[in-house]
């Protein structure tokens, strides 16, 4: 018989068990931090009906989503207008929360506070760097029918709260207020709002094509816009600030506009005060009035986060305020703010970037096996320990000392315990520290304290 090669499909993650423990920590991480600002954990289904999936969606986005297709009887009853199945995954974390909320609205309090990690499921072509299956880690705050804009302010003081204790290097909260865009561009002519929106969306590629291309694009065919208004828009988006105080200067020097772009403005202002109230040092946020945000329904503040010594990598956290999260599901106005971690794209570039590494293992000691005769002996050992909250695993078959070591070694696994026939006998243990190297032996009655010792130093070193 044949047998079926072992392989995955193009477009998933899937790690050794030191690299997990590693994306398993920044997880862990990432949840403790949310949790620390008072949001609550979410979970919604990975299969969701297709209309609702799909309902403030644009044929683009149709073309990645996975369908569910049921087999048997159930499939062809499942099967909806125009033969489209009626369930699919879902493709990201936001239209599942917005059906949560209409669907739960009157179970809630307002204002609504969550957080959900997740894996969601996209059809993106196979290309180095993007990912079929992959986590998000979302905030959001949900209000009802307002919601102040200090949340907003609160976005960026979760943000640099994870990515501190993420402690993968110097980054930045950049900011910026699509109403002010949209009251500038009011100035300039640009009066339709449909024209706005596509104006936006070619500001959002400067960073990928370039000014050139941006600049060609407004002033062509389709956009038809003056050299001089296009000319003021990329002056417009090349605001950056290097202090609060410079923020505050950049956002006056613009002049008077129409009544959205002060709105915008005084937004900005306020976010950006609260911020810095928040904790955030000025060196860690600032305004970049090119931020756009490529999706529609963004309507005020927008963020996006950049590590300083790596800008290749792009935005690592990205997000902004909405006016009504769930307006195709229930009546009732929910605005609300949030952002979105993309962990397993930033972690496969974190990797390759050389900015972390393989991590410790999960098992702290493990105990060898001497003689088969005193497995008791050892498994009683491996119960104190981990009564002491030290993992601990017993090796049950035997074999060569040397193997035993070479095991733990290639596991990942700090401490070696060997409990042969001269230990019992003196009431010692004999220990060997696989990262130091070296070798000692400590009373029985001392080893817990002993490790716990050596395991809390680990935990605090760089």
């Amino acid at each position: 018989m044949a047998l079926t090669p072992a392989r995955t499909m193009p477009g998933v993650l899937e790690l050794l068990p030191l690299d997990q423990i590693a994306f398993q920590r920044m997880l862990d991480t990432i949840r403790r931090n949310y949790e620390r600002f008072g949001f609550l954990p979410v979970e919604t289904p990975a299969i969701e009906f297709s209309d609702v999936l799909l309902t403030k969606t644009g044929g683009e986005t149709e073309r990645q989503v996975y369908f569910v297709q049921s087999t048997g009887a159930l499939g062809n009853a499942e099967k909806g207008a125009g033969d489209k199945p009626e369930l699919a995954l879902r493709f990201d974390l936001t239209v599942p929360l917005a059906r949560y909320v209409a669907e739960h609205e009157h179970d809630l309090s307002f204002p609504f506070r969550r957080y959900q990690m997740q894996r969601v499921y996209r059809g993106e072509r196979a290309q180095r760097g993007r990912f079929r299956e992959f986590y998000q880690c979302d905030i959001d705050v949900i209000g009802k029918d307002a919601l102040s804009v200090r949340y907003d302010a609160e976005i960026p003081a979760v943000i640099y709260s994870v990515f501190r204790e993420l402690n993968i290097g110097a980054f930045t909260i950049q900011l910026n207020n699509r109403k002010l865009m949209r009251g500038y561009f009011e100035s300039l002519g640009v009066l339709d709002g449909e024209q706005q929106m596509l104006v936006l969306r070619e500001v959002d590629k400067l960073d990928k094509r370039g000014a050139d291309y941006v600049r060609d694009t407004l002033t062509g065919e389709g956009f038809g816009l003056s050299a001089e208004a296009v000319q003021k828009i990329l002056a417009f988006v090349e605001v950056r600030s290097s202090s609060l105080q410079d923020a505050f200067d950049q956002l006056d020097a613009l002049g008077p506009g129409p009544e959205a772009m002060e709105q915008g403005r005084a937004e900005l202002k306020e976010v950006l005060g609260l911020i810095r109230d928040f904790g955030v040092p000025e060196t860690h946020y600032a305004l970049n009035l090119s931020i756009a945000r490529g999706l529609d329904y963004y309507t005020g503040t927008v963020y996006e986060t950049t590590l300083n010594d790596h800008p290749q990598i792009g935005s690592i956290c990205s997000g902004g305020r909405y006016e009504n999260l769930a307006s195709q599901y229930t009546k009732s106005k929910l605005p609300g703010v949030g952002i979105s971690i993309g962990l397993t794209r930033l972690y496969w570039q974190l990797r390759d970037a050389g900015l972390i590494d393989t991590a410790r293992s999960t098992v702290d000691v493990l105990v060898t096996q001497m003689d088969a005769a005193q497995l008791p002996a050892y498994l009683a050992l491996a119960g104190e320990l981990r009564g002491a909250g030290i993992s601990t695993e017993v090796v049950l078959e035997g074999g060569k000392l040397g193997k035993q070591f070479k095991y733990a070694d290639r596991a990942g696994i700090r401490f070696v315990v060997v409990l042969g026939e001269d230990e019992l006998a003196r009431g010692v243990v004999t220990v060997k520290d696989l990262r130091r190297e070296d070798q000692f032996e400590i009373a029985r009655n001392e080893l817990i304290k002993t490790l716990r010792v050596e395991l809390a130093q680990a935990e605090i070193a760089p």
